[in-house]
């Protein structure tokens, strides 16, 4: 190799980045090296990428998709930043950076923490919330300056906890400001992702970066929560508890015809759906089954009378108290009631006792 080859190949005249298939790179510095770029190198600029001069530490030109042959015209800050003249063509100095402008999308989301909320219902709960979002460069100097600085290779992962830290941040503050009832957050998703978005914009905005999407998958509350909730429903599914002890019935006598084994078994079983059917309608049902007792002294004092070997009555005991002064009742009248076994005489029976004080007994048989 001769001389004027060797000092050939200290300038660079092809500058450009193919990204691999498979990569987060977000940036990507140019390998330089030692080597100084040539005036009126190729600078090629693909779909997708922005390419950021950079001289000294401070951000000079920025170029756009395109095939470039670099001069001092279109170097216009680099070239001030040099102290170049117009038509300047010796060989320079530069770190070139290739950003990738092109959508980033299913990036995970979660709180690692509950979130506390105040539900019109529920009083105090926590929630758990996940999902995805997408998101792009939107000003590569910016994203340069605030992220990037000298990595030579800068990937997503870089600045994934960060970007999930301020989402989490933000979305907590968005669905606090919504007060929509837990219950209802399910049917609310787009209505909250879409506040969301807004309260994040502009923080990303300030690392050049913008979202293009924010999903949220799912809002969940902790599982003894969702376990009480799932008993409130299904109380409320049971509904008629006397359809629904009609319902276990016909399933179980579906159930002993399939089982030639026996009856006892499923008999057993039966019976133990009724006794939870009971129990259960006896706890909701409460106060209705607190039925207070009849009055003393209604039906249960009213006698029936044998006069004359026909049956009166029933009468109360005020008009008992008639008859045995008109003397129709007597201490040997039958007497006959709900709740006694048989007809007995009215003296033996203590509540018509006092019927008969002021009534002298019959007179001894002889007496003249």
């Amino acid at each position: 190799m001769g001389l004027l080859d060797k000092l050939r190949g200290e300038f660079i005249d092809i500058i450009e980045w193919t990204e691999p298939a498979q990569n987060e790179i977000l940036a990507y510095r140019f390998p330089r090296y030692n080597n100084e770029i040539k005036m009126g190198a190729k600078l090629t600029v693909r779909e997708g990428q922005n390419a950021v001069f950079v001289n000294q530490g401070q951000i000079a030109d920025v170029f756009k998709p395109g095939m470039y042959a670099l001069h001092t015209e279109n170097m216009p800050i680099l070239s001030t930043l040099m102290g170049w003249k117009y038509g300047f063509n010796s060989p320079f100095k530069a770190e070139v950076y290739f950003i990738s402008m092109r959508q980033w999308t299913d990036l995970k989301w979660g709180t690692a923490n509950p979130i506390m909320l105040r539900d019109p219902e529920f009083g105090p709960v926590r929630t758990r919330a996940f999902g995805t979002y997408a998101m792009h460069v939107t000003d590569p100097a910016m994203f340069l300056r605030q992220l990037v600085a000298t990595d030579p290779s800068f990937e997503t992962y870089e600045i994934a906890k960060q970007l999930r830290n301020a989402i989490v941040s933000r979305f907590a503050d968005a669905i606090g400001q919504a007060k929509i009832p837990v219950l209802e957050l399910a049917g609310n998703y787009e209505k909250i992702a879409s506040v969301a978005n807004s309260h994040i914009a502009p923080e990303l905005a300030n690392m050049g970066l913008a979202l293009t999407a924010f999903y949220i998958e799912n809002i969940s509350l902790p599982p003894e929560v969702e376990q009480a909730l799932d008993k409130r429903t299904q109380m409320n599914v049971l509904g008629n508890l006397g359809q629904y002890t009609q319902f276990q019935t016909a399933n179980a006598l579906q159930d002993a015809a399939k089982n030639p084994s026996g009856i006892a078994g499923v008999g057993a079983g039966l019976g133990a759906g009724l006794a939870m059917a009971n129990q259960m309608a006896g706890a909701m049902q409460g106060q209705a089954a607190a039925v207070p007792p009849p009055l003393p002294g209604s039906a249960s004092s009213s006698f029936f009378l044998a006069v004359n070997n026909t049956q009166q009555g029933p009468f109360d005991i005020p008009a008992l108290m008639a008859k045995a002064r008109e003397g129709t009742l007597t201490r040997s009248t039958l007497v006959w009631k709900h709740g006694m076994a048989s007809w007995v005489a009215a003296d033996s029976v203590p509540e018509l006792q006092n019927l008969f004080a002021s009534v002298p007994p019959p007179l001894p048989a002889g007496n003249p």
